[in-house]
């Protein structure tokens, strides 16, 4: 039995969500006026990494860096912050930029984590948007050939840009991570600083170094400290030493 939807325009998805984007939708977003907000998290190399598929995903996504005397893998998320609505919507809760709007937003209700279910119970959508509409979702996969087209471009786009974010990131000071599965590191960049080091990165094509230098693990807790400290793991400073916030992973979802 396959899943619908139908989407009943409640605009409750356009509300206080942080809307993961490419690389040239966060340059477009910075040039509209728009704040960014940076997310990063990682884990360290291991040789069972080939034997876990969702890590497996999280590797393709992901940039090789050094850390201390360890290797680690770098996830990087730019996303369009929104505290409140969207700056986009209008006062009927229609999207200014509709025509332009980020693939997150044209995939949306669908995960683009092939790891992740869709359960409608994880989202906004009033129960109708579930109840009526065309078939979303059979045997697994979105039934929608474009659909499927767009989640892949979105996936795509986490491999092809690793590295020019974290090239970007090291030019704004953002050197630190969370260890995956505990939550994110967040910055929020100065937005001018933002567009002139994505210039930079692209004109002197720094992306082609981002691999060589090197990230730190950021821990919460004195037991994760002395476990990372074990591995040989460069360890991160103190936040207010970086302009970082940590978000618990249960806080982020």
């Amino acid at each position: 039995m396959g899943m619908r939807f139908s989407c009943v325009g409640c605009g409750k998805c356009c509300n206080d969500h942080h809307v993961p984007l490419t690389l040239a939708e966060a340059v477009q977003w910075a040039d509209d006026g728009g704040q960014l907000i940076v997310l990063t998290e990682g884990f360290l190399e291991d040789a069972w990494l080939d034997l876990d598929p969702a890590l497996q995903h999280a590797r393709r996504r992901s940039l090789r860096v050094p850390s201390g005397s360890v290797h680690a893998y770098v996830a990087i998320t730019f996303a369009a912050f929104n505290q409140g609505a969207c700056r986009n919507l209008d006062e009927n809760k229609m999207c200014r930029i509709y025509e332009r709007r980020p693939l997150v937003c044209r995939i949306y209700p669908m995960e683009i984590n092939p790891h992740i279910p869709l359960r409608a119970e994880n989202k906004d959508c009033p129960p109708q948007a579930w109840e009526q509409g065309p078939r979303l979702i059979h045997g697994g996969q979105a039934v929608d050939a474009d659909l499927r087209q767009l989640i892949e471009r979105s996936r795509q786009a986490d491999r092809d840009d690793i590295a020019a974010k974290a090239a970007i990131c090291h030019l704004l000071g953002i050197r630190s991570m969370a260890l995956k599965g505990e939550g994110f590191a967040a910055f929020m960049p100065d937005m001018t600083h933002f567009r002139q080091a994505a210039e930079r990165v692209e004109a002197l094509r720094l992306a082609r170094f981002a691999h060589e230098q090197a990230w730190s693990l950021l821990a919460p807790s004195e037991d994760l400290i002395a476990r990372l400290e074990e591995t040989g793991a460069l360890i991160a400073a103190a936040l207010e030493q970086h302009n970082l916030t940590y978000i618990p992973l249960r806080q982020a979802a």
